[in-house]
């Protein structure tokens, strides 16, 4: 997997992507005093990565590769290789390899 930069975000090969996907690098100290100001940290997307629609992944958030993220969930935590993650926050509900079904055939249940 790549070194990912400060703030940047880092895709691997062959992710999908759905539409209206927001995967978010800068946040907001907590601090009133510094509130104004912005910290980056970085997100990594590994190859093979399925990113439904409407998904948002919080900075500093690290998707192992050929996770699948269900539609609509929020990434707040690092998510395992192999695995599906749904809800908001997302959470493990499975891993791909449990049965040997591909990602796909867990998309069409």
């Amino acid at each position: 997997m790549p070194v990912p930069r400060p703030g940047g975000i880092t895709i691997g090969d062959d992710c999908l992507i759905g539409h209206n996907a927001v995967i978010a690098t800068l946040q907001h100290d907590i601090d009133p005093a510094r509130r104004g100001g912005l910290e980056p940290s970085p997100v990594v997307i590994g190859s093979n990565v399925w990113l439904g629609a409407n998904v948002t992944v919080l900075p500093g958030v690290t998707i192992g590769e050929d996770a699948v993220i269900g539609a609509g969930s929020v990434v707040t935590r690092d998510v395992p290789a192999e695995s599906v993650a749904v809800g908001s926050p997302a959470r493990v509900v499975r891993s791909i390899s449990d049965d040997g079904r591909s990602a796909s055939a867990l998309s069409r249940r």
